[in-house]
């Protein structure tokens, strides 16, 4: 019988938020195997598995896209429509339109198969502080 969750992030604005730590002791809990499947229920934020041991990463990670996509008001971003949101709306739906919404993790002995320098991080991509929630799905093999 798979086993469900839900996890809310609250946001600072935008920026990669690690999760692992609550996505972890919830799995604590379930014991066993299968494969977890995390979906961020929002059309403007992403989940992302990235190193977690050098915040220079993560730091990184936020200039690049929004070096790629900048907010509306950036005479580049003058193609845009939509711009009812704010001048970070449109450019934080095209960002979660490039980076996954959802990412499917094997459990073995409930624990995550993670990698030694793998995080999970909610990857907010709106400017003003927001409560993001992730379903968690647990399907045993």
């Amino acid at each position: 019988m798979p086993e469900q969750a839900t996890f809310t992030v609250g946001t600072q604005g935008a920026g990669l938020y690690e999760v692992t730590p609550r996505v972890r002791e919830w799995l604590r809990g379930q014991g066993g195997d299968g494969v977890l499947t995390l979906f961020v229920r929002h059309t403007s934020a992403s989940l992302l598995i990235q190193e977690n041991a050098d915040p220079d990463v993560q730091a990184d990670l936020r200039a690049f896209f929004d070096r790629l996509v900048p907010h509306a008001d950036n005479p580049a971003m003058g193609y845009l429509r939509h711009r009812s949101e704010g001048p970070d709306d449109m450019p934080a739906h095209i960002k979660a339109a490039m980076m996954p919404v959802s990412l499917s993790i094997p459990v073995a002995d409930g624990r995550a198969v993670l990698g030694t320098w793998q995080g999970i991080y909610l990857f907010e991509h709106r400017s003003a502080p927001h409560k993001r929630q992730i379903a968690a799905h647990l399907s045993r093999g």
